[in-house]
């Protein structure tokens, strides 16, 4: 079987872990875990703005940023790129010790600082050459919507009560009545920060 690309080029897939016979994709449950991952990453990424441009014109101007085609690095630590600005990933990976971060998280970190840092492939240095056979061929990346509605098919949730199952737990600690709670410095009902 054939390696194909969807939605952006970069990330390779197996066909036959993707695609079903009749050359729809496969259930989710039905994907390897390392594929699906990306799969379900590249739906967030599709029609996102290339890094570089991103990082020249910012959210202010993020219509000037050309719509990213192309993904390198591992998930939630990938670069997108456009073809113009292609080059100067495959610049700082051979050249600028960008290889030094292959398979990391660190990965999309360690090229922004450099961009930021106001470095770029010198003039005319060259691209990756990419060849798509039959980009019509493949089937539609689902949306965010379907693949949300796939993760949750056949999905009958179940209400967890945490306080019974903290009580039901067998701990060294002694257990802390409603009365102390209530005389403690302890608001179960802050807003804490999140990053989520």
């Amino acid at each position: 079987m054939a390696k194909v690309s969807i939605g952006l080029r970069g990330w390779r897939f197996e066909e036959d872990e993707i695609f079903s016979d009749d050359e729809e994709l496969k259930p989710l449950d039905e994907i390897p875990e390392d594929p699906r991952e990306r799969l379900l990453r590249l739906v967030s990424l599709v029609e996102e703005p290339c890094d570089v441009c991103y990082l020249d014109y910012g959210e202010a101007e993020v219509h000037r940023c050309n719509e990213a085609e192309i993904v390198y690095g591992e998930p939630e630590g990938e670069v997108l790129l456009c073809p113009e600005h292609e080059p100067d990933l495959l610049y700082w990976f051979r050249e600028e010790g960008g290889s030094e971060h292959k398979g990391s998280v660190e990965f999309a970190d360690r090229f922004h600082e450099w961009v930021a840092a106001g470095n770029e492939a010198p003039e005319g240095y060259g691209s990756v050459e990419h060849v798509e056979e039959d980009p019509d061929g493949l089937p539609d990346l689902p949306d965010q919507q379907e693949v949300q509605e796939r993760i949750e098919e056949g999905f009958e949730g179940e209400r967890i009560d945490i306080l019974e199952l903290a009580r039901g737990e067998e701990t060294d600690r002694e257990e802390l009545t409603e009365e102390e709670l209530a005389e403690s410095d302890l608001d179960l009902s802050t807003d804490y920060p999140s990053d989520r």
